[in-house]
């Protein structure tokens, strides 16, 4: 079984799209939530989100190119660019056949979806001609794939908030078994728009205020948006090369929960951490940090904390654990993969970024969650959690290089 690094990293977040703007927001905890300024705002009672401000696709591409891509896509594009040089690949000749394409989303164009319903029920006009291709879920990974001269396997990944990390976990699979060479492996999405947005109200999980994952007075989830894109890369070829290598990926686990499609299940968040140790052949023990799932929601924390200490048991006390969604949202399908550019930065740095905006202690959530203030410590293994809704577990395990 090959070894697979990390060799390049790309965001498009609510907080910055370079990697230093990114890491300095997470480290610091300060939050990209604030007031709402898409979609037809007088629609809903939802005033806050975490929106990627500065993003116009026009500042990146042709109007021509421009005109096929949803928001979704665009931002995928633009990540997976920043991922790329940062590797420092080229996609020439027989490399450009040995690089995957993995790209997950929650809900794809779903912009492009809600304009086009406006247009027809309220406009009483026509879709936009390119609607198909900018709506359908894997047209990130198609256009990531066309903008970067990208011929081997390409395809979408669709699990809701765990997307992200089962197209890391699938790509880490892919090049650990020789399939392919190099793999851009992440996720986007982009759903601050008026329907989706009166989707979640009517689901009644959103905060009125703020995002505060483990806090006792936490209120529910703030919906973000963006991109992440992680070059992952043969051990070997890396090497031989002279890539910067910035994190090694040890192991992936997956799960079903078969149960509620929106409560979490500690039995299935249990099983996927254990199979992520398993396959990193990692004991407990080994993990020094956990960048934790923590929406915020009242039963997700609580249940993930449970989970933790089922698989961790007398070594959860000594876990340090943290949400980044208090500074990103929760940008869905993109989730998983800024959260796994996260964990690459906090061995590459050895500092573990904040819990955000934590407030009180909760006895429901009673780990060491790095309540609103880095710390530096010595990490040689992070795990990253993701568990969506319809039950869908993805958890990966990393090193430091």
């Amino acid at each position: 079984m090959k070894r697979v690094a990390v060799t390049g990293l790309g965001v498009v977040s609510p907080v910055g799209s370079t990697i230093e703007a990114f890491w300095s927001a997470l480290v610091d905890g300060r939050t990209g939530i604030g007031p709402i300024e898409a979609g037809r705002k007088d629609m809903f009672r939802t005033r806050i989100a975490a929106e990627v401000r500065d993003f116009k696709a026009d500042a990146h591409f042709t109007s021509r190119r421009a005109a096929f891509m949803d928001r979704f896509s665009a931002m995928a594009v633009v990540a997976a660019r920043a991922a790329v040089a940062d590797a420092g690949l080229v996609f020439d000749g027989a490399l450009a056949l040995k690089t995957a394409t993995i790209i997950g989303t929650g809900v794809g164009g779903i912009v492009t979806l809600d304009d086009s319903y406006w247009r027809v029920y309220h406009d009483g006009g026509k879709p936009h001609p390119f609607t198909v291709p900018k709506m359908m879920p894997n047209a990130a990974a198609s256009q990531v794939s066309i903008d970067l001269g990208l011929k081997g396997p390409a395809f979408g990944v669709v699990s809701a908030c765990a997307s992200g990390t089962h197209a890391v976990g699938l790509a880490f699979q892919m090049i650990r078994s020789g399939m392919t060479e190099v793999a851009l492996c992440g996720g986007t999405e982009a759903s601050i728009t008026t329907g989706p947005l009166l989707a979640w109200e009517a689901l009644r999980v959103a905060s009125d205020d703020m995002c505060r994952p483990f806090s006792k007075n936490r209120s529910g989830l703030v919906i973000g948006e963006g991109a992440a894109v992680l070059t992952l890369e043969d051990w070997d070829h890396a090497t031989a090369r002279g890539a910067p290598i910035l994190a090694e990926v040890l192991g992936f686990g997956m799960s079903a929960d078969a149960g509620d499609p929106v409560a979490p299940d500690r039995d299935g968040a249990e099983r996927a951490m254990r199979a992520a140790l398993e396959d990193a052949r990692a004991n407990p023990g080994d993990i020094a940090y956990i960048n934790a799932h923590g929406t915020a929601t009242v039963l997700n924390d609580a249940t993930e904390t449970q989970a933790i200490r089922g698989v961790f048991g007398a070594h959860a006390d000594r876990l340090a654990i943290s949400s980044n969604k208090g500074v990103l949202g929760h940008s869905l399908g993109a989730a998983g993969a800024l959260e796994a550019v996260a964990t690459v930065l906090t061995l590459k740095t050895q500092v573990a970024p904040p819990t955000a905006n934590y407030q009180e202690p909760d006895p429901a959530c009673d780990l060491d969650v790095i309540p609103n203030v880095a710390r530096d410590m010595k990490i040689d293994m992070a795990m990253s959690n993701s568990f969506a809704f319809g039950g869908l577990n993805a958890v990966v395990v990393m090193g430091q290089a």
